[in-house]
């Protein structure tokens, strides 16, 4: 008794170190969208620069999160996963003392490799602490984690900018980090098994180029430029996954892709719903801080609610997936989203904040019961030797579909409104870029809807 006593207290508080490291990306990330009109402020940045602040953390997450999963597998999950709290750590203090837009670009990209080395591995963690019975509850506390950061970020990040300026949020986000760089040595020795296989180089190459000419290409989309781009990613991506098919230990598990359907659905449903969600936050902040004429703090309070009701869904939502076929919940979570996104598209100048908040609420509870069952219907169908490559497929999936939510934002910017600062001069096609995007958004999840009901039982 006292043994299992001892591996139980073990499991909790490693899973406290890894929930921990997981705050940190989500904490930022929306902490950083109420931050945004003063960093366009202090740099003279228009609305298209100020998204590149949240675009060049995700591109390089994207880039790097296959690697890191293997990695992972290879160097050993806990080697991997520290590493990552240095690397973005180390990011968050260059941010610090950036005296340019450029810089800041940079170090927020630092900051997205480690993160990536992070996420990569945090759920394959979790998954092999835990067996079946107990999984998706302790992945619903991890993607808790998330919720709570996401919560958190707002309103603090708006109190901190307003009262010691944008900078003083990433100095919480390093202070966050020590914890778990000071309890490293707790982490078992048998999370940190290593498979010792070669790493695929050529995979690694042509994954980064391809996503970033994808990424670029709708960037710049209105630009021939941007359209050879998104050719050249085109042909990227299928030259990589004529590659990997043919490697025996590949950066993309094709394998799992072609024979698994549950592992293949549940991962185009997670990249639908990132796709169709991320991008909420740093919308609503631009609109209650131009349209609505809030201060940060105000407008980081009111987009409080909606992660705060994920925070409460999302432990319950795991359990339930521990009970019955976690895709079918995840599909009602996409399904709730769906109507939640559509009424963001309804937005206009004198739309009551009561509106406002009952939507909110609508999203938090849509996502709250899609993230943790589908990410426990992800794990629970792959054999324990791919647990890196699946934690890394969840994380590739959440980070490419919040890529590809920015990237669209970036398109109708750009279509709409320009490479322009947003002044009362162009409130009108500011709303306008608003309600087409959230309409996109809600078309796109009702797709999602139709997808994820689709898989089938492992």
């Amino acid at each position: 008794m006292e043994q299992e006593g001892d591996q139980s207290y073990s499991r909790r508080f490693i899973l406290i170190l890894v929930t921990v490291a997981t705050f940190l990306n989500p904490f930022t990330g929306s902490a950083i969208n109420l931050a945004l009109p003063a960093i366009g402020a202090e740099f003279s940045a228009d609305a298209a620069t100020l998204a590149w602040v949240t675009s060049a953390y995700l591109l390089a997450s994207v880039i790097f999160l296959l690697p890191a999963g293997r990695l992972g597998d290879s160097w050993g999950k806990v080697t991997v996963f520290l590493a990552g709290i240095v690397v973005y750590t180390a990011g968050s203090l260059l941010t610090i003392f950036t005296p340019t837009m450029d810089l800041l670009l940079v170090f927020r990209f630092i900051q997205g490799m480690g993160g990536a080395m992070i996420y990569a591995n945090s759920v394959a963690l979790i998954t092999h602490l835990y067996p079946p019975g107990e999984r998706g509850y302790a992945i619903g506390l991890n993607t808790t984690a998330v919720y709570a950061g996401l919560s958190l970020g707002p309103f603090l990040g708006g109190a901190l900018t307003q009262f010691l300026g944008w900078r003083s949020i990433f100095i919480v986000t390093a202070l966050l980090a020590v914890p778990v760089l000071f309890y490293a040595g707790k982490f078992p020795a048998f999370l940190n098994e290593r498979q010792r296989e070669r790493f695929d180089v050529a995979g690694l190459i042509l994954s980064s180029a391809l996503i970033l000419c994808l990424f670029l290409g709708l960037a710049w989309v209105t630009t021939p430029t941007g359209a050879t781009l998104l050719a050249v990613s085109l042909v990227l991506g299928v030259v990589f996954f004529r590659v990997e098919r043919s490697r025996q230990n590949p950066l993309l598990p094709v394998t799992l892709l072609e024979k698994n359907r549950v592992f293949a659905a549940s991962n185009a449903a997670a990249l639908i719903n990132y796709s169709a969600t991320f991008a909420v936050g740093f919308l609503l902040s631009l609109y209650l801080q131009y349209i609505r004429g809030y201060e940060p703090v105000a407008a980081g309070t009111l987009l409080l609610l909606q992660p705060i009701v994920q925070v409460f869904v999302a432990p319950a939502a795991g359990r339930l997936a521990d009970r019955m076929q976690p895709g079918l919940v995840a599909s009602v979570g996409m399904g709730i989203t769906a109507v939640g996104l559509f009424g963001f598209s309804l937005l206009g100048e004198t739309t009551p904040i009561a509106a406002i908040l009952a939507l909110l609420v609508l999203l938090g509870v849509g996502l709250g019961i899609f993230s943790s069952p589908n990410t426990t219907a992800i794990m629970g169908c792959v054999e324990k030797r791919y647990y890196g490559s699946a934690s890394a497929m969840v994380a590739m999936m959440r980070s490419l579909g919040m890529m590809l939510s920015m990237g669209a934002v970036l398109v109708v910017f750009a279509v709409i409104m320009g490479s322009t600062t947003v002044t009362p001069a162009i409130f009108p096609e500011f709303l306008a870029s608003l309600q087409l995007i959230f309409l996109a958004f809600a078309v796109l999840s009702a797709f999602g809807v139709f997808l994820s009901l689709r898989r089938n039982k492992c």
